[in-house]
């Protein structure tokens, strides 16, 4: 395993701009977020990845930790690159990278980590109930884990024939209101062979779990998957239910409070913006990504497919305010009720440099 490296009070990258909106009107009330970042196309030797503690109402960030790992594969734009989700338990900090979980305490020193087979290109993590709930894109899976062992409990397989895969990329083109065809959702022991195949058919990105259940969505699910963790469906399978979304999403989550409460806030990732849609499936609402002058971007040459600005990844619900994600990487905060951002702050104008993760530093929050 190799070490983080040691933490720094200083960017890689000099700070640009800091906060953006001028009003203080409710900035008091923004919370200090963690981001983590994947610097994309970076080549072996260099940083593909940090840790930043960002205050969204004073504009100061802090970066805690640069990952340098270099036993991973540096195949692709994205690959094993980077720091991904992030969760809270018991006064340590989770922070999955991409084939492991690495739990720090709160002075940010490594104080375990762990692993499994079936653990492959991981994105977002979430806690709920003494459980780590992790995705694993590369098996279209989620994997459970128990905090008080570290033990892999169980693994949620979201996986498709090939003829129903097939079926399913129809509505691709058509309004997100239009029929899904959503995966299954197959149990498999992580602690035992015959699990699922490599793949990543869906992408899965994004799981949240909560009292309502499980709820996982990929880049190419085209609906957030709703999991009840206690109920077998007449398959044999866990019964879901869905809701549509856009295809080429992240972070898509279930509004719990406020004028949204009921429906499906997301990062609609292939449109550069950030949308909340009904049960339905219908947009009712919608902000912009932040950009910037391409002539202020560095590395703004560099193929689209490999990095572009407006990346829209990581996305946090605090009440009536949200918080988002992008490259180059910044964190930007909005309210429900206005589409101006209320601040926006920005780390590097390195465009290869995408937030990944995002998690508030306070309670009643999600993402």
């Amino acid at each position: 395993m190799a070490e983080p490296s040691k933490k720094t009070d200083n960017i890689q990258n000099a700070p640009l701009g800091g906060v953006q909106d001028p009003e203080r009107e409710g900035r008091e009330a923004l919370p200090r977020v963690l981001a983590s970042s994947v610097i994309r196309s970076t080549h072996k030797g260099e940083s593909h990845g940090g840790l930043y503690l960002v205050d969204l109402s004073t504009g100061e960030q802090k970066q805690l930790l640069s990952w340098d790992d270099p036993t991973i594969s540096w195949e692709g734009r994205g690959a094993e690159r980077g720091l991904r989700g992030i969760a809270f338990y018991n006064d340590h900090v989770y922070l999955a990278a991409s084939d492991e979980v690495y739990v720090f305490d709160r002075a940010f020193d490594l104080v375990d980590s762990f692993e499994n087979p079936y653990l492959s290109h991981c994105h977002e993590i979430d806690i709920y109930e003494d459980r780590l709930y992790l995705t694993s894109t590369q098996y279209d899976s989620v994997l459970e884990v128990d905090l008080k062992t570290h033990q892999f409990t169980r693994g949620f397989c979201f996986r498709m024939s090939p003829a129903w895969y097939a079926v399913s990329r129809f509505p691709r083109h058509l309004p997100v209101q239009s029929n899904r065809v959503c995966p299954p959702c197959r149990m498999f022991d992580p602690q035992k062979e015959g699990g699922p195949h490599s793949g990543d058919q869906l992408h899965l990105n994004s799981v949240v779990v909560d009292e309502e259940g499980m709820h996982v969505s990929g880049r190419q699910t085209g609906c957030l998957v709703q999991v009840d963790l206690q109920r077998i469906d007449s398959n044999g399978d866990l019964a879901v239910s869905y809701t549509p979304t856009p295809f080429g999403t992240h972070n898509v989550l279930p509004v719990r409070t406020g004028a949204f409460n009921g429906h499906v806030v997301m990062n609609d990732t292939k449109r550069d913006r950030v949308v909340v849609v009904d049960r339905d499936g219908g947009i009712v609402s919608r902000w912009p990504v932040v950009e910037y002058d391409e002539r202020e971007i560095a590395w703004s040459g560099i193929p689209k497919d490999h990095a572009r600005q407006a990346f829209g990844r990581g996305l946090v619900i605090c009440g009536d305010i949200f918080i988002v994600g992008s490259s180059p990487a910044t964190v930007t905060a909005y309210s429900f009720h206005r589409r101006d951002p209320i601040a926006s702050i920005n780390l590097t104008m390195d465009v290869r440099n995408s937030i990944h993760g995002l998690r508030a530093l306070g309670n009643g929050c999600i993402g």
